[in-house]
């Protein structure tokens, strides 16, 4: 399977670059695979395809402020290092540009020395392991210094940093939000209870090995960044009552679908648990536990667009974002949401 069969193009004015006022009022667009057609709705929708008895299952994951922007001791030479994996109260595994002024032994000061790391290891893709130095609490620290990471194709300034979070955000870790769950507003969540549709929560800490490019032109080549997630009792009991009802699984999110993929045996049923998951999901993938998807629309020739082409099919999906590109949907992060089922 090729990088270049999920390609597709976009123009680039169609890239959102700020989220809407309301977080429902986004534009839904709806795939039955059934009966193979297309419907253009908005995201308040939803709740009308929702059924009583459904599960929708939901990544509560908090995206941390990981941008930092310091200096180099010494040199005074700007550096901005991305935190992307805790290793232990003190030490990350960062992201660092530029990677040449951060060589093992290099220190960095942030806020005019609240904040001091330490570069004491080059990993796997140039990644730096940095050990941090402090006094007090360091997520105190961090939401003072640090800066919300929005993806790259966001030229806009954030102007509050709560809405690249979800209403129901709650366990830290993230580098990238969960942006399937943007759309939700608490009023939605409520109504959509209202009306006999579970809720269960689980976690997965969003890395930007998610969003990092497929280099290889076979993507079967193509190596997986691992990500954390957690599955508690009430989750997987709340999953695996629905299943035996005859309920549908709706995951929100690439996150959510890859958190119950890894951990589903071949029934659909879950147990509680938690560890690293490096799942790949391309076409060809046979799912155990997701009945339907509600996910944003994601970038060419990735990883998200290689998933999405599982649940449906590759054209089928193309089709999809062909259209979507004629209607003016708008595209990734703070964009439009597609409803598969």
């Amino acid at each position: 399977m090729q990088l270049s069969d999920f390609y597709y193009d976009l123009p680039q004015e169609l890239i959102a670059q700020d989220p809407l006022l309301k977080r429902d009022n986004s534009r839904l667009m709806v795939l039955n695979r059934e009966e193979g057609t297309i419907e253009h709705k908005h995201f308040y929708d939803v709740i009308s395809y929702l059924k009583e008895g459904d599960c929708l299952v939901i990544n509560d994951t908090k995206v941390i402020p990981a941008r930092l922007i310091g200096e180099k001791e010494g040199t005074g030479a700007a550096i901005e290092v991305l935190l992307l994996k805790r290793l232990d109260d003190c030490t990350w595994e960062t992201l660092v540009k530029p990677g040449k002024k951060a060589r093992v032994g290099a220190r960095i000061i942030f806020g005019g020395g609240k904040l001091v790391g330490e570069v004491i290891d080059i990993v796997e893709e140039g990644n730096r392991i940095v050990r941090f130095e402090y006094e007090g609490i360091f997520e105190e620290i961090l939401d003072e210094l640090g800066q919300m990471p929005l993806p790259p194709y966001i030229t806009h300034k954030l102007e509050d940093k709560n809405r690249y979070q979800t209403v129901y955000a709650e366990h830290e870790g993230s580098a990238a939000a969960p942006t399937a769950g943007l759309h939700f507003t608490k009023e939605l969540l409520e109504e959509i209870k209202a009306k006999g549709i579970k809720i269960a929560h689980v976690t997965l800490h969003v890395g930007l090995g998610t969003f990092r490019p497929v280099k290889e032109d076979n993507i079967l080549d193509h190596h997986m960044h691992s990500e954390f997630y957690v599955i508690d009792e009430k989750a997987a009991e709340t999953i695996n009552e629905t299943k035996k009802n005859g309920g549908r699984i709706i995951a929100v999110g690439t996150t959510s679908t890859r958190t119950l993929e890894t951990v589903a045996d071949e029934n659909g049923m879950l147990r509680a648990c938690s560890g690293w998951t490096d799942i790949f999901i391309y076409p060809g993938y046979k799912f155990k536990a997701i009945d339907g998807l509600i996910t944003n629309f994601h970038l060419p020739e990735s990883t998200l667009l290689m998933l999405v082409s599982a649940l449906y099919s590759r054209e089928k999906i193309l089709e999809a974002y062909k259209v979507a590109v004629e209607e003016r949907y708008r595209f990734f992060s703070f964009g439009d949401a597609m409803l598969i089922l």
